[in-house]
């Protein structure tokens, strides 16, 4: 079995695994408790936040827990749009943005709130330039994600973070759910004000995340109640997520600079077998360092792309495809009909993605087993096509 669709979620450490069993177990108090079993967990809590900080070079006070990516992003657009309107109505976001982004932001706008949504160009790429050109006296939020989840595409968010920082009033967010453990990232040297971070995409537990939130920014909280998380965020702390996901960042990134070179070199071998496949189109830049390490994407224009999965599944293999389906038709992506690209590419799209444990060995399996699968494809499409 290779599973190569580690984008969407990972298999968690054993050793994190057992953590959180063992903390679900034995740490079990409340930390707003004031007795033994309330300050253990209390404690936990803090040196997670303390992990977590320093893998970021960050301050521990600047980690907001919370259960994942989607709340994360909506707390931090959300919140800065409502506690900074005051100040302006207008909000920029780009065309390829996760789903967890893109609906915040339509949800704002249906309030009342204007948002600029800025194009990128055909590697998925939004231009500085454009950003800047958008950036108005109303602005008051931006937000750009740091790696696109379907196409891997690296984006400037650091020259677009440092020109922003020099504006003062107009905060950035930073949407890094595929980013944190996988690039060297620290959101203060990028000028990131807000930045969204998901545990299962790091081999930590689902169910748990937290927003980086630069010190002297106020969010309007958007969960209410006990008044945990500095009041940003109400609810019970999950201390055995939140240990479990402290412990997967502090692996994830203990080695990381080795890690980007075995995952690159696993790239390497994918790119090369794709683009040497002529029924197949490779997505993105072919510069690898505008390219995320973990993640390759490509299109099979005229041929249903979970055709393709199905068929390198009865292989062992198992990759992903971003389209929806409606009728048994697969929807295009957005983000490749953002790109340029036409609908029979944007309806034909594969992602392929690893962690620094898959192999080159790993690499060329797969690329051997999509050679086969497409060899058997063809004739079954151009028998199709003949009976028509």
């Amino acid at each position: 079995m290779l599973y190569l669709d580690n984008a969407a979620t990972t298999q968690p450490y054993k050793e994190v695994a057992q953590t959180v069993a063992d903390v679900m177990l034995q740490h079990f108090g409340n930390p707003s408790s004031i007795h033994k079993f309330g300050l253990d967990a209390e404690k936990l809590v803090k040196k997670s936040r303390e992990v977590i900080a320093s893998a970021l070079r960050a301050r521990s006070e600047e980690i907001i827990f919370t259960s994942g990516g989607t709340e994360s992003s909506n707390l931090a657009i959300k919140g800065a749009a409502y506690r900074y309107r005051s100040r302006g109505r207008h909000l920029i976001t780009t065309a390829v943005e996760h789903a967890s982004v893109t609906e915040a932001f339509r949800q704002l706008q249906a309030e009342g709130f204007e948002v600029t949504v800025l194009p990128v160009d055909e590697t998925g790429q939004v231009r500085v330039e454009d950003v800047k050109a958008a950036v108005t006296g109303e602005t008051i939020l931006v937000s750009v994600m740091h790696v696109n989840n379907e196409t891997g595409r690296i984006q400037p968010v650091g020259e677009i973070g440092r020109w922003l920082r020099e504006k003062q009033t107009v905060l950035f967010h930073v949407d890094a759910v595929q980013g944190v453990a996988k690039l060297p990232l620290s959101p203060d040297e990028l000028g990131i004000d807000l930045m969204s971070a998901s545990a299962h995409k790091f081999k930590g537990p689902k169910g748990a995340g937290f927003l980086y939130k630069r010190t002297g920014i106020d969010l309007q909280a958007q969960l209410v109640g006990g008044g945990q998380e500095q009041g940003i965020r109400s609810g019970t702390e999950n201390v055995p997520l939140i240990v479990g996901m402290a412990k997967a960042l502090r692996i994830a990134t203990d080695n990381l600079a080795e890690d980007i070179r075995r995952k690159r070199a696993f790239r390497r071998i994918a790119v090369e077998g794709i683009l040497g496949l002529p029924e197949l189109a490779l997505t993105g830049s072919r510069d690898e360092e505008d390219m995320a390490p973990h993640i390759v994407h490509f299109t099979y224009p005229g041929m249903n792309s979970e055709v393709v999965v199905h068929a390198l599944e009865q292989r062992g293999i198992y990759i992903s495809t971003k389209s929806a389906c409606s009728s048994g038709e697969p929807e295009p992506s957005k983000v490749l009909l953002s790109m340029g690209l036409d609908r029979a590419h944007a309806s034909s799209g594969l992602r392929v993605s690893w962690t620094e444990e898959h192999s080159e060995a790993d690499a060329r399996r797969f690329v051997e087993a999509l050679r086969g699968v497409i060899a058997d494809l063809v004739p079954v499409s151009e028998r199709t096509k003949g009976g028509r």
